[in-house]
C-alpha cells in the first residue's frame, strides 16, 4: 500500500477523553474514530489488526477441531425465557421491539442460539463431540463505556460451544479450549495466564480467565510467578490425545482474580518468594456449564443405551476486538506503538526521504515490488512530508521494520533498516536490508 493513498488521519496531539494507553495510541494512529459513547469506527489500520487477530484465533480454533458458523446479532427475547436469562441478565442487554412487536435483543453472547441450533439437528451420541464457533460483534450496553476498546458497548468477539455426552467428554472439550487459548495468545506475543475465575452471568462451576498483566489492568490478579515461566504448547499439540498433563501443569501453580481469590490457600500453597500480586486485562474467557442450557431448552441426545440425556455444554470467549487494545498496553513505548510481527497491519514501512527524486523513487519502487512479491505487506509512504514527519508517523504505528531510503545514502549504495521493536539500526545494501527483512 501506498501512503499516498491510503487513509491514515493520524492526530499530532492526543485527545482529551483518551485516559489509557492503547486508547491514546489507537486515536493517535489513526486506527478507531469514535462514533457515540463505546462504539468506534475501525479505520482502515485499525482493520487490518483486527482481522490479523481474528485470523489466528480462527487457525487456532479449526486446529483445536472446532468448526465455524456465523450467527445474526439480533435474537428472539423467547429464546432467552427458555433458558430463563431474559429478566435475570440485568441493564447491559440491549432490548429491542421491531414492528410486529416482536421482543428481540442485541446479543451480547450466544449460549441460548446455539443451543437451540444443536437441538433442531443433532440428536444421538455419534455426531458428538461437537464445538461450534463464529466471530461476530456484540452489544453489552455498559453503563461507563471507557478505556476505548477495552471497555466498549460494542465490541467483535470469538465465541465457540461444545456440546458433549458426558462430564467427562464435556471437561475434555474445555481442555481442549484451554490449551488453543494457550496457543493463539502466544501467537501474538502475549503472555496470557489461566486464571480461575468467577462465571458470572454464563453460569457453571468451572471457569477460567486468561489474563495479560498490565499496570492498567481493571482487576487485581493473584499469582505464583513461576507460572509466567511455563512453555506454550507445541505446533504439534495432539488434541485428540489426552490433555492432562499440560493442563495440570499450568492449573497446579496458583493463580486467580480478586473475585475468587483464596489468601489462606495462597499463602499455604506458594512461597513467599514465588508470590506476586498485578494487575490484568482479561482477553479470553473459558467455562463448562454442563446442562445450564440444554435442560431447560430440551437439547438432549440419545446415548448408546437409548436414554435421553441433556448435552454437556461449555463456552469460549476471546475478545478480538479488545485485543488490539491489550497488546498495545503490552507493547509500547513513548514514540508509539511496536507490533508484534504475525498482528501487525504492514511488515514493513518504507520511508522515501526524497519523493520525486529519480534515484529515490525507484530505489523505494524496486524495494515495494520485492516485498510485495514475498508477501511482506509493505507500506510505502512516497508523501512529501519531512523526513522528522515521517520518522514520527512511522514509530507512532508500529510497524516492525522500517526501510529508510534517501538520495546521501543512495549515492554511496547504501540505505538504513530499523527495527522497530528494539531501535536498532544498520547501514547496508539495499539488496542485503530486504534479506535482513525477510528472514
Amino acid at each position: 500500500m501506498r501512503l499516498s493513498r491510503f487513509f491514515l488521519p493520524v492526530l499530532k496531539q492526543t485527545p482529551s477523553e483518551a485516559q489509557i494507553t492503547s486508547h491514546r495510541l489507537m486515536l493517535r494512529a489513526g486506527m478507531i474514530r469514535q462514533e457515540a459513547a463505546g462504539i468506534y469506527a475501525w479505520l482502515p489500520l485499525g482493520h487490518r489488526v483486527l482481522r490479523k487477530i481474528e485470523q489466528i484465533v480462527r487457525e487456532e480454533m479449526d486446529r483445536a477441531g472446532a468448526v465455524e458458523l456465523l450467527m445474526p446479532t439480533l435474537q428472539l427475547a423467547d429464546l432467552w425465557r427458555e433458558s430463563g436469562r431474559y429478566d435475570a441478565y440485568g441493564a447491559e442487554m440491549l432490548r429491542i421491539t421491531d414492528r410486529h412487536e416482536r421482543e428481540m435483543l442485541y446479543g451480547p453472547t450466544n449460549e441460548e442460539m446455539i443451543t437451540e441450533i444443536f437441538r433442531a439437528s443433532v440428536k444421538s451420541y455419534k455426531q458428538l463431540p461437537l464445538n461450534l464457533y463464529h466471530i461476530q460483534w456484540k452489544f453489552r450496553d455498559e453503563q461507563r463505556p471507557r478505556f476505548g476498546v477495552m471497555r466498549g458497548r460494542e465490541f467483535l468477539m470469538k465465541d465457540a460451544y461444545s456440546f458433549d455426552l458426558d462430564e467427562a467428554a464435556g471437561r475434555a472439550s474445555y481442555d481442549r479450549m484451554f490449551v488453543a487459548y494457550l496457543r493463539l495468545f502466544a501467537r501474538m506475543g502475549l503472555k496470557a495466564v489461566p486464571m480461575k475465575a468467577e462465571t458470572g452471568p454464563i453460569g457453571g462451576e468451572l471457569s477460567h480467565e486468561f489474563i495479560v498483566l498490565a499496570q492498567t489492568g481493571e482487576s487485581a490478579v493473584f499469582l505464583d510467578k513461576r507460572i509466567l515461566d511455563l512453555p506454550i504448547p507445541a505446533d504439534d499439540v495432539d488434541y485428540r490425545g489426552d490433555l492432562t498433563p499440560v493442563i495440570d501443569a499450568w492449573t497446579h501453580l496458583y493463580a486467580a482474580t480478586e473475585d475468587v481469590h483464596d489468601a489462606t490457600r495462597y499463602e499455604r500453597d506458594t512461597a513467599e518468594v514465588d508470590r506476586m500480586t498485578a494487575r490484568g486485562i482479561e482477553v479470553g474467557q473459558v467455562f463448562f456449564f454442563g446442562d445450564k442450557y440444554s435442560t431447560p431448552m430440551k437439547a438432549t441426545v440419545s446415548g448408546p443405551d437409548g436414554a435421553e440425556r441433556p448435552a454437556q455444554m461449555g463456552s469460549y470467549g476471546v475478545g478480538v476486538s479488545r485485543l488490539v487494545g491489550a497488546i498495545i498496553e503490552a507493547s509500547h513505548d513513548d514514540a508509539g506503538i511496536i507490533w508484534p510481527d504475525t498482528v501487525a497491519p504492514y511488515g514493513v514501512g518504507i520511508i522515501n526521504l526524497r519523493a520525486g527524486d529519480a534515484t529515490c523513487d525507484a530505489a523505494c519502487e524496486s524495494a515495494y515490488a520485492a516485498l510485495t512479491t514475498v508477501g511482506k505487506e509493505p507500506l510505502l509512504d512516497d508523501t512529501d512530508e519531512r523526513p522528522g514527519g515521517k520518522f514520527a508517523a512511522m514509530d507512532l504505528i508500529g510497524l516492525p521494520w522500517q526501510l529508510i531510503i534517501g538520495p546521501r545514502g543512495l549515492a554511496e549504495g547504501m540505505v538504513e533498516l530499523k527495527r522497530r521493536a528494539t531501535g536498532d539500526r544498520q547501514t547496508l545494501s539495499l539488496d542485503a536490508a530486504l534479506q535482513v527483512i525477510c528472514g
